[in-house]
């Protein structure tokens, strides 16, 4: 069930003797995808580092000789080029990134996660609200704007911009106005003109 705001969130918990553990984000993202192209539920993993570890309050050495928290995450369904003959489908933990360069053309960021490596990209995010949040760059933003939001995404303050769209909703998509370069968890999947992402709720329990 989805976290409602104020709801407690999560459990102390011993990780299993039998339970996987991975080092990040990319990792995960492979786990994710085996049981799902396997068409299995997908077990729990515990989660060392990374964008989703630390967004979930984990990614601390040494934690997993110890409790840590154990929690239900949902996971982004990535389809690029829905409905045709090039479509291909992935799954993801954290984040999901359409662009050429970050410092020209059109960028696409879609969280699931609240950080990007060293920048708070989605400050509102929660790994189990439902909802993925995606941050829009209009191509007609400036070098100097891109770095300027840049240095304040550190902090989570580049927002509200006007060249900054933000979206929030369980399911969005995207026509982009040229093919770009698809990253999921930090990994090159491949090129997309078009791109949907869908929340899949609850799928996955962390140990993080």
């Amino acid at each position: 069930m989805t976290i409602r705001r104020g709801d407690p969130w999560g459990e102390p918990a011993r990780v299993p003797i039998e339970v996987r553990i991975v080092d990040g984000d990319r990792s995960a993202h492979h786990w994710v995808t085996t049981h799902r192209r396997a068409g299995l539920p997908i077990a729990p993993v515990g989660v060392r580092a990374g964008d989703l570890a630390r967004t979930c309050g984990g990614g601390g050495a040494g934690r997993f000789d110890g409790p840590v928290l154990y929690a239900p995450v949902d996971v982004l369904r990535v389809t690029a080029d829905p409905g045709t003959p090039a479509e291909r489908v992935t799954w993801s933990v954290a984040h999901v990134v359409a662009r050429r360069s970050w410092w020209r053309g059109e960028v696409v960021l879609v969280m699931n996660a609240q950080f990007l490596g060293a920048y708070d990209v989605a400050p509102r995010a929660h790994p189990n609200d439902g909802l993925a949040e995606a941050l829009r760059v209009d191509p007609a933003a400036s070098w100097r704007t891109r770095l300027a939001a840049r240095r304040r995404a550190r902090t989570g303050t580049h927002l509200p911009h006007p060249q900054l769209t933000v979206q929030r909703a369980p399911s969005m998509r995207w026509r982009l106005a040229r093919p770009l370069v698809i990253w999921v968890d930090g990994e090159r999947w491949g090129t997309a003109g078009e791109l949907r992402v869908d929340v899949e709720p609850d799928a996955l329990h962390v140990y993080v």
